[in-house]
């Protein structure tokens, strides 16, 4: 009698999910900043010349994080309501600039050789946000 065991030949078990990149949570924070320095651009026209550029360095941002990680962005195809909410204001944006500067900062003292370079990067372009909107 010939018995198979513990080779998983057999096994129907599915694969487990791979983990998240340890870069996503910073792709989605672009991504939720991009939107927010737009709507906010479009909500308070006098503003869109300082906004513009920092939702734009976001976007910049979200695309070299989706290509490192090996990811597509979602397609950005949806324009920002011009409708805001309380949180929308300069200030509103300095503390999520300033928040997500110290995302990372911790991201890049973990992050690899290879990655450590763009992270900082984020960090240092994150906290000159946070500076031009004072």
């Amino acid at each position: 009698m010939v018995t198979l065991s513990g080779c998983g030949l057999f096994d129907d078990d599915p694969e487990p999910a791979p983990a998240p990149d340890a870069l996503q949570p910073l792709l989605d924070e672009a991504l939720a900043l991009a939107a927010a320095h737009t709507r906010v651009a479009l909500a308070q026209p006098a503003l869109a010349a300082k906004l513009t550029p920092l939702a734009e360095a976001h976007r910049a941002h979200a695309a070299e994080l989706a290509r490192v990680i090996g990811t597509t962005l979602p397609s950005g195809g949806a324009v920002p309501s011009a409708a805001t909410t309380g949180a929308d204001t300069a200030a509103a944006l300095r503390k999520s600039e300033q928040a997500a500067q110290k995302t990372a900062a911790a991201a890049c003292r973990s992050a690899p050789a290879e990655r450590a370079a763009l992270v900082g990067s984020i960090a240092a372009a994150r906290a000159s946000h946070a500076e031009a909107l004072r």
